[in-house]
């Protein structure tokens, strides 16, 4: 089935340099019916798009396909590996070394402690409204 490619689809580029990455449908059993690269782009919608995974477009693998292997490629590790892969080719496309040597925290984004708790004392108050006898 061809359909219109949304923004967040993979070029072919994109995906030949991550391809080898992705693991490879079990032998045996059924064959997969829905191609690693379809599941992928479908994703990478839903990542970009937010939104509840039931409601994703209908030219895309159906949902419970793409979260299964969304929540199995995080399991397994396929996502880091993924994300490493690309860190290192674009460090190296600017002439730094493959893998980060510092990082800068925020203290806007790194909370270290937990402020709040109970705050005040409501000493038991009550309504200070008049009660009417029928209780209305």
């Amino acid at each position: 089935m061809t359909r219109t490619s949304y923004p967040t689809d993979l070029t072919d580029e994109q995906w030949h340099a991550i391809a080898a990455l992705v693991p490879k449908p079990k032998p045996g059993g059924r064959p997969a019916k829905y191609c690693r690269r379809d599941i992928l782009n479908a994703v990478l919608y839903q990542t970009r798009n937010g939104g509840v995974w039931r409601a994703m477009p209908h030219d895309l693998p159906p949902y419970r396909i793409v979260f299964h292997y969304f929540r199995q490629w995080q399991k397994d590790g396929t996502w880091d590996r993924i994300h490493d892969r690309l860190r290192t080719r674009v460090r190296r496309q600017v002439d730094k070394t493959a893998k980060p040597t510092a990082a800068i925290l925020d203290s806007q984004s790194v909370k270290t402690t937990e402020q709040g708790g109970p705050k005040g004392y409501d000493a038991g108050k009550k309504n200070q409204r008049a009660q009417t006898a029928c209780g209305c």
